[in-house]
């Protein structure tokens, strides 16, 4: 009854407001519905009243979003920095390559991370027919789709079933099992997944004997999650020396403390890396005969970049969030395998 009463009411401004503050409304009468329980009773106008203030606050507290298509042309740099970034949204390219796997464009870091391996892993010439890639922890990615279009022969890996369990992955639908779970028809035909992508399990942490002389890796926002800051820089190490063959190209993506380059989260189920850990990880690849693009943080160029988006996460704009006490954002290492 409270949510029938709250969309009536919500009813006219809805149709100039995004899903999420139907949403927040949504919320707002199921806690009032709570309050109720505890109380003998509630006036109608009392609760029209208490509705309309929700609804005035979400229409008015929106934050403006730039539509897409983007505002920048594209004489300007594309993925410039290592960094998440206001910048690289606003870019054709980034609704171009949004569109090759069939996903609406948003101001979101997750989203910035796929479109960020997909940009470079296509600048370094890998995703070709025969070509041959490596995905740790794909979840329900759409990569491995994406790059089965190019032609390229595909393993993807993510957790044990156990595992993804034990964390809430496979609740969540953040988890695969098998093949089935990366079949996208809007991006590709499902026979063309099936011929070139295979699903394993694999322990990022103990990469099998058996991946190698692949033309390149990748893997989204996972390397956080392997117990500690030095397990993950370990991870990157071995995914560039022990599955890419002499000339591959490995891109990973991962949390990133803006907040101080001392203070953070070093160890745990999710860890937050400073700059100086990505120096750290790209000094050490370099000392062991391997290219590696420079880490550098993007610049605040866009009032979007000083948003921070807070829990509950409205999800648009989430370029930065509030994570454990710290600003974070996404970041990404992009290497070439030197010997």
């Amino acid at each position: 009854m409270l949510r029938d009463i709250a969309r009536k009411l919500a009813a006219p401004v809805l149709k100039r407001i995004d899903a999420r503050i139907e949403a927040r409304v949504s919320q707002a009468a199921q806690n009032l519905e709570t309050a109720i329980e505890k109380r003998a009773s509630v006036s109608k106008a009392e609760l029209e009243a208490f509705l309309e203030r929700r609804i005035d606050d979400a229409v008015h507290k929106r934050l403006y979003l730039p539509s897409f298509p983007p505002l920048f042309d594209a004489e300007h740099t594309f993925m410039k920095y290592s960094t998440c970034s206001a910048a690289d949204f606003l870019h054709p390219q980034f609704s171009q390559l949004c569109r090759e796997f069939d996903y609406p464009p948003s101001y979101h870091r997750k989203l910035w991370e796929w479109v960020f391996v997909i940009h470079h892993l296509k600048h370094a010439g890998v995703l070709r027919t025969g070509g041959r890639g490596v995905g740790f922890g794909v979840g329900r990615e759409r990569l491995p789709a994406l790059f089965a279009k190019y032609g390229a022969q595909i393993v993807a890996t993510d957790a044990s079933e156990e595992l993804g369990k034990s964390v809430g992955w496979v609740k969540s639908n953040e988890h695969s099992s098998g093949v089935s779970q990366l079949l996208y028809p809007n991006v590709v035909d499902d026979d063309i997944v099936r011929s070139n992508v295979i699903h394993r399990a694999c322990d990022m942490n103990r990469i099998d004997d058996d991946l190698t002389d692949f033309d390149f890796t990748w893997s989204c926002c996972c390397f956080e999650h392997l117990g500690s800051l030095e397990a993950g820089i370990e991870f990157v190490i071995n995914s560039v020396e022990k599955t890419l063959k002499i000339g591959g190209v490995a891109c990973h993506t991962t949390e990133f403390n803006l907040s101080s380059n001392d203070d953070t989260l070093r160890d745990g189920p999710t860890v937050l890396y400073r700059k100086r850990d990505m120096v750290e990880l790209v000094d050490r690849l370099r000392d062991r005969g391997h290219e590696v693009e420079t880490f550098s943080v993007a610049p605040d160029s866009h009032y979007l970049d000083g948003y921070v988006d807070v829990p509950p996460y409205t999800d648009n704009p989430h370029i930065k969030l509030a994570l454990a006490g710290y600003t974070t954002t996404s970041v990404g290492i992009v290497a070439k395998r030197g010997r």
